[in-house]
């Protein structure tokens, strides 16, 4: 057995309760200071992550990943948008800490998503990846998911503007 398939086994994913919510914060701050996964600039406070975290509920998930007890990846299905006709619709988001990628977690978590979306009734499931993440864009081609647009120089970060690559998987 490899190294990267014994650590995957002791990965345990679950829901995200509200003790979870530093590491979780950890976790995206990291994104935000060093990588193009998200767009957001600033690093962000427990107070704003509440409210994020407090905004999921129903079939709008947040699961973690843990090894040894310790939160090392993230995963949610969040609202597309507020307007009603959406409902059906979701945006799928994943992070995983530094030094814990590419070792197949961030696959288990997307699993758990995708069966819960397709049971809580989501019909569409949306991913924004920002160019040259071809590791995540190949991860969401292996499940199915299509390319449907390139949104072109959409964010600047780090004194770039960027472009984000859609893709959807829609559930029969």
């Amino acid at each position: 057995m490899s190294p990267t398939e014994k650590a995957t086994e002791q990965v345990n994913i679950r829901r995200a309760t509200l003790q979870d919510l530093s590491a979780i914060t950890t976790i995206y701050n990291d994104a935000i200071i060093n990588t193009v996964a998200t767009f957001d600039i600033e690093p962000k406070s427990r107070e704003e992550q509440l409210t994020w975290f407090n905004d999921h509920s129903g079939k709008y998930i947040i699961m973690v990943a843990e090894i040894a007890d310790k939160v090392v990846g993230w995963a949610s299905l969040s609202r597309w948008s507020d307007r009603c006709a959406y409902s059906d619709t979701a945006e799928c988001s994943l992070y995983i800490e530094n030094g814990h990628r590419n070792h197949g977690i961030g696959r288990k978590l997307v699993d758990i998503l995708m069966n819960e979306a397709r049971v809580s009734g989501i019909h569409t499931l949306i991913v924004r990846i920002t160019e040259g993440n071809e590791v995540s864009i190949h991860m969401c081609e292996s499940y199915g998911f299509r390319h449907i647009g390139i949104m072109k120089e959409v964010g600047r970060k780090f004194g770039r503007l960027q472009d984000v690559h859609l893709m959807q998987i829609i559930f029969e």
